[in-house]
């Protein structure tokens, strides 16, 4: 049985290509909430490095956890002056004392929701920084996105939803979080026809649907994009959700 945690390895270097990165004023806003740069940033559900990829660029050190050894692959690759451990966040112990700021990028819903504010809260300083975020994928134009949604509604129409906010809950949800806080951030990215195929390729609910109906589904996107010209711009709506460490 495939885990679709770990489906993103089956297409490990189209996730890299076609995945978007994460904004500038997002490490601002982290690295602000924090109080300053920190020493170091742990990253859990680090991918190929996507995340890790801006952070980096502040010069800040970065240690990764990703348990798929494909895309741990790639973050190697992409980022060699990375430390990378390739397992589960569930079963990374921090170093001692802590670290001061936890980062996770559209990953935090695959760490076990019965133990991964406890293991956040453990893996930090007192008073350090769990930051969390990521894209929630939408559309500039309102027309390609009715015809999208009706291609879904025919061939998958499971895959349909509405965006979730459920990261604040979360955290301003435990005593073990205080000070909970969120930020927005909104691009605009062009994807032609067989980059955003390549794009929803990477999504695991569409990688865990049957070959057949994937293909399908695909088909019929990638004629809504040709039909509207054949580039689809794609709205990011970035949300970034922090919280500090309670004290014990």
């Amino acid at each position: 049985m495939r885990e679709q945690r770990l489906v993103f390895g089956e297409v490990a270097q189209e996730y890299d290509a076609v995945r978007a990165g994460y904004p500038a004023a997002l490490v601002e806003d982290v690295f602000r909430y924090a109080g300053g740069v920190p020493g170091r940033v742990v990253e859990v559900g680090a991918g190929t490095g996507k995340a890790t990829a801006a952070f980096r660029a502040r010069g800040v050190p970065v240690t990764c956890v990703e348990p798929d050894p494909a895309m741990a692959g790639v973050l190697r690759a992409r980022h060699p002056d990375v430390e990378v451990h390739g397992c589960r966040f569930e079963d990374w112990r921090p170093p001692e004392g802590g670290v001061p700021v936890l980062i996770s990028a559209q990953a935090w819903h695959w760490v076990d929701p019965a133990t991964r504010r406890e293991l956040a809260h453990r893996a930090l300083v007192p008073g350090g920084v769990l930051a969390l975020f990521g894209h929630e994928y939408a559309f500039a134009d309102p027309h390609v996105e009715a015809a999208v949604n009706a291609a879904y509604a025919r061939h998958a129409p499971e895959l349909l939803h509405d965006p979730d906010r459920w990261m604040h809950a979360e955290l301003a949800g435990t005593p073990l979080f205080t000070d909970v806080t969120t930020r927005e951030y909104e691009t605009v990215v062009p994807y032609p026809t067989a980059a955003y195929l390549s794009l929803l390729s990477t999504f695991s609910p569409h990688r865990m649907l049957p070959e057949d109906r994937r293909a399908t589904l695909l088909h019929a996107i990638g004629e809504v994009v040709d039909a509207h010209g054949g580039v689809l711009r794609q709205r990011l709506e970035t949300l970034l959700v922090l919280g500090r460490r309670a004290p014990d």
